[in-house]
């Protein structure tokens, strides 16, 4: 079929010469242009609102029987490998929410595998009804303080950020290369502009002077604020601000106070990282829509924020509303308190009723992003530590967050300077090992505040290289779980005396697997329960999700990378041993 045919179609169906192909009748459709709810029927022809007038008639219709209906949700900013399941998978837990679109950014995966782990998520994307916006990854790695598994420039990406099923540039984290007017940084920025492609934004904690030479080349919105000032100067600097709620970072009730009546428009929902457990119990953008409610915002604003106003944003004019000539998107609510959608319409079709997602399950092949864990010239010995004094360094773990303080604490040593565990003090070693290229490197540091007492945890998801991560009382115990990480091609495991006590295979990168998000729930949860009842992690924190931020040397205020213990605050590393 023709443009021209479909759009005469779809004329016919809206003028009422030709049937539509679904009729939705007894509706409350939320109009998010007017921000009223209006009696009325859905007629859809071709996977497009024709009209949302009474009088159509369908070759299928359906009774709403009174209940509201909403645009199909969008997540503004997600990584689709912090769910811990592949792209697929995602789809089968989120659709059913009501979440027709996610603009997801894979530079978890791209961190890896590089553009043929872009590949693969595109892929996959074909075998889910959940419609998935893509991102080109712009900081591969993020910093030039580790080794990750890829590298991308400019020139690497000008082929595939030319598909039309990326949107632009994904999260701009290196903020100090865009005030400094880095030259490598100027080439991906000067690429998207000339390819009218959009730029994503991650500026945490600035304000000012840094903000405005942040915003001034037209990066998009940020997904970081933590405060509603930073929300207000965002949108006052011309900029959208992305309400984040996730599974480790839980923003939305504080940044709500900074959204009012005037700068609504300028917000939008996202989740940023959210695991299968929270997406299966307190779900996606149903979850930011009920928040809002509880927080005593009008329903029909809360739902303007998580669909028209990212729709507009990303330059996604056919969705985001319910009218004519937008895609038939199309979410029945029970109500506009708990959110709890009956029927969820993607593209007209019905693809979710009562949680349950209708379509069969495919799956694309990941025989390109396995076998990514390449881990060479190791042993015990990589992890001792030769100080030269007892007074150290230590990476402080803060509850509920991924941002970390700066300690300094007073440890045992032997004789040889290694740090010794003393289980009365609530310090132990952190590692990264390099797993990418085999190059042997081992940063080591000590972390703070994470409670364990005995054993070790380790994992390959170590946001944003990827390098194998671990934290453990001894040498011996830190190695034994790195190499059980190692025959599993990555994943997570936690360790005692020799044992595996509980572990979770990911051979997608060493980030996802193609098993369910209740399979991921039900390991996550065991993990859980062996790290805090076994080997004594604290009850405060979370032990695996702690973990997977305490390499990452773009949020404060200190971190551990493959190279070595590094103060994010100065941007440089720094000795171990306090000075």
């Amino acid at each position: 079929m023709t443009e021209k045919e479909a759009l005469k179609r779809r004329i016919d169906a809206a003028a009422g010469r030709e049937k539509a192909d679904l009729v939705l009748k007894n509706c409350r459709i939320v109009n998010v242009f007017s921000g009223t709810i209006e009696a009325g029927e859905i007629a859809v022809k071709d996977g497009v609102i024709v009209s949302t007038n009474a009088g159509y008639e369908g070759r299928e219709t359906i009774d709403a029987e009174g209940r509201f209906a909403a645009p199909g949700f969008i997540d503004a900013h997600i990584h689709i490998e912090s769910s811990f399941v592949s792209p697929e998978q995602a789809g089968r837990m989120l659709v059913p929410r009501g979440t027709a679109t996610i603009v997801a950014d894979p530079h978890e995966i791209a961190n890896v595998c590089g553009l043929d782990g872009l590949r693969y998520m595109l892929e996959a994307a074909k075998r889910t009804k959940l419609n998935i916006l893509y991102a080109m990854p712009s900081c591969v790695p993020a910093t030039p303080f580790e080794n990750a598994g890829a590298k991308l420039d400019a020139e690497d990406m000008e082929e595939m950020l030319a598909d039309e099923r990326i949107f632009g540039l994904g999260e701009f984290m290196n903020v100090p290369g865009v005030v400094q007017a880095d030259d490598s940084v100027l080439d991906k920025l000067t690429l998207a502009r000339r390819m009218g492609k959009i730029v994503d934004g991650h500026a945490p904690a600035q304000s000012g002077k840094i903000l405005n030479a942040y915003a001034c080349v037209g990066i998009l919105g940020d997904h970081e604020c933590r405060t509603a000032d930073e929300i207000k100067e965002r949108i006052a600097k011309g900029m959208f601000a992305l309400l984040r709620e996730g599974s480790a970072c839980h923003d939305l009730r504080e940044l709500l106070k900074g959204v009012t009546e005037a700068n609504s428009r300028r917000a939008m929902f996202c989740s940023d990282d959210r695991q299968p457990h929270t997406m299966l119990t307190e779900g996606h953008i149903d979850n930011h829509l009920r928040i809002c409610v509880e927080e005593g915002f009008d329903p029909v604003t809360a739902i303007r924020m998580a669909t028209l106003n990212a729709a507009e944003a990303f330059r996604l004019y056919d969705r985001g509303a319910i009218a004519p000539g937008r895609r038939a998107d199309v979410v029945l609510l029970d109500d506009l308190k708990e959110f709890h959608a009956h029927q969820v319409f993607l593209g007209g079709e019905l693809v979710a009723e009562e949680g349950r997602y209708l379509p069969e399950m495919a799956f694309a092949d990941i025989s390109t992003v396995r076998g990514s864990v390449n881990v060479r010239n190791f042993s015990a010995e990589r992890f001792k530590l030769k100080l030269t004094g007892n007074k150290v360094r230590v990476i402080g773990v803060q509850k509920d967050g991924i941002v970390t303080s700066k300690e300094i604490a007073t440890v045992k040593t032997d004789d040889g300077g290694d740090f010794v565990f003393d289980p009365a003090q609530d310090v132990c070693k952190i590692a990264v090992v390099e797993r990418h290229h085999g190059t042997g490197q081992v940063g080591v540091g000590l972390l703070g505040g994470y409670g364990i007492k005995s054993g070790a945890v380790a994992i390959s998801v170590a946001h944003d290289s990827h390098n194998i991560i671990v934290a453990g009382v001894s040498n011996e115990e830190m190695a034994f779980a790195v190499k059980a990480l190692i025959s599993m091609e990555g994943g997570m495991v936690v360790v005692r005396e020799g044992k595996v006590l509980a572990a979770m295979a990911l051979p997608i990168a060493g980030l996802m697997t193609t098993e369910s998000g209740e399979w991921v729930a039900e390991r996550l949860h065991a993990l859980h329960e062996k790290a805090r009842n076994e080997l004594g992690v604290s009850a405060d924190v979370e032990p695996i999700m702690t973990l997977t931020f305490m390499a990452l040397p773009v949020i404060p205020a200190l971190k551990l990378t493959n190279r070595g213990l590094f103060d994010v605050e100065k941007f440089d590393f720094v000795s171990l041993e306090e000075e």
